[in-house]
């Protein structure tokens, strides 16, 4: 429930309470500073007359707010660019002769259970293809889909780092020698982070612009297991804070939809990630690809799927409760129609994405609506996960 008033023409400050036993947001607008702070020195000084009362958020909201966002409610990676670069900046996938530790044996075998990479990039890039023949073939498919002007060699498929150094280091500077790419996305586990592999990468960003993009997939242990994925939350936290000690930006990327969890488990996400500070964050519908073990789960009657509505709903949900620096790569998962086996409506991203636009516009919200410093993990549930490991 809430108890909302419109907001009066431009620039005013935003009051927010959030009461936890009765889930009620109240909100109030004042069109001078010293009104706002009248009100809220009254109800820091009588929170008595609240119950559990959570935040009170300082939010100066106008104009300017979607105007740095260029009309979006959302902080999205195509603005960043465009200030970052003022061009048309695109991805160019590639895919590498690499594998990952849950295929090899070393920490398991078969792989995540949702995962096809043919999914990844177009079925005509080859393993071995070479990272400036890759990068070839894609600009100009980019260029002349997109109209690009830029790009970002985006090592993509499989564990981008689960290499020696050396030969990540040869491979990254190709990428970076191509004409117009202006950065990297290096795609990996949180299990796969060397201290040398994230000295080069630090030492990479220093001269390029440069995103390590860390697969989580989900916080809580039970569903990583169930998934395969060899590590668990533990173990990304610790790969989250050594990054940042190195001033590197942490793209997350997490699935929403695995069976058994909630909405409510879904939705302490938002938490975690603010406590660490990430820079951005990739969101995915659960989908299911041809031959993968998920598509023989699917086919008897193991993984229920979310509806278009039902997911449209849990991002903007999930987009109220995220930090609004931290910036929005992606909101849904696409993959090519003919692996595709389910859900149908998610190879339309284009109308997922719209869909999801007009439902913050009808809903008259925002990225970080409700996140203040309190809904952050606090730092005794942070080493509470770093030291067990747990879903919290």
């Amino acid at each position: 429930m809430s108890s909302r008033r419109s907001p009066p023409n431009g620039e005013f400050f935003r009051f927010i309470r959030y009461f936890r036993s009765t889930g009620t947001v109240c909100e109030d607008f004042f069109e001078s500073h010293n009104m706002f702070q009248d009100r809220a020195a009254y109800a820091l000084s009588n929170c008595r007359l609240f119950v559990n009362p959570l935040c009170v958020q300082l939010m100066n909201f106008s104009a300017s707010l979607q105007n740095h966002w260029r009309g979006k409610r959302f902080n999205s990676i195509n603005r960043v660019l465009r200030d970052a670069f003022h061009a048309r900046v695109y991805k160019i996938g590639l895919r590498l002769d690499f594998t990952c530790p849950n295929r090899d044996g070393t920490v398991a075998v078969g792989g995540c259970i949702y995962c096809n990479n043919a999914s990844h990039t177009p079925q005509d890039y080859r393993p071995r293809t070479s990272v400036t023949a890759q990068l070839e073939q894609g600009a100009i498919a980019v260029q002349k889909r997109h109209k690009a002007e830029k790009f970002i060699a985006y090592f993509q498929s499989y564990t981008n780092t689960y290499e020696s150094a050396l030969k990540l280091e040869r491979l990254y500077r190709e990428a970076l020698e191509f004409p117009g790419v202006v950065g990297l996305a290096i795609a990996t586990r949180p299990d796969c982070l060397p201290d040398d592999i994230l000295d080069l990468l630090s030492d990479l960003s220093r001269h390029t612009y440069l995103w390590l993009e860390l697969g989580l997939e989900s916080m809580h242990d039970r569903t990583l297991a169930w998934v395969n994925r060899g590590h668990g939350l533990r173990e990304y936290i610790d790969a989250v804070e050594r990054a940042k000690d190195r001033d590197l930006q942490v793209c997350t990327h997490l699935i929403l939809g695995f069976p058994g969890e909630s909405r409510r488990d879904i939705l302490q996400t938002p938490a975690l990630f603010n406590r660490l500070a990430i820079d951005g964050v990739k969101l995915h519908n659960l989908h299911v690809i041809k031959n993968t073990f998920l598509e023989k789960l699917y086919y008897s009657g193991q993984v229920p799927l979310f509806s278009r509505d039902e997911y449209i709903t849990l991002v903007v949900d999930f987009l109220e409760r995220l930090n609004p620096d931290i910036v929005v790569h992606r909101l849904t998962g696409e993959t090519y129609r003919a692996i595709t086996v389910a859900p149908d409506w998610s190879i339309d991203k284009l109308g997922v994405h719209n869909a999801i636009f007009q439902a913050l516009e009808s809903r008259d919200t925002w990225q970080g609506r409700l996140y203040s410093t309190d809904t952050r993990m606090s730092s005794v549930e942070l080493n509470f996960a770093r030291l067990q490991g747990a879903p919290l």
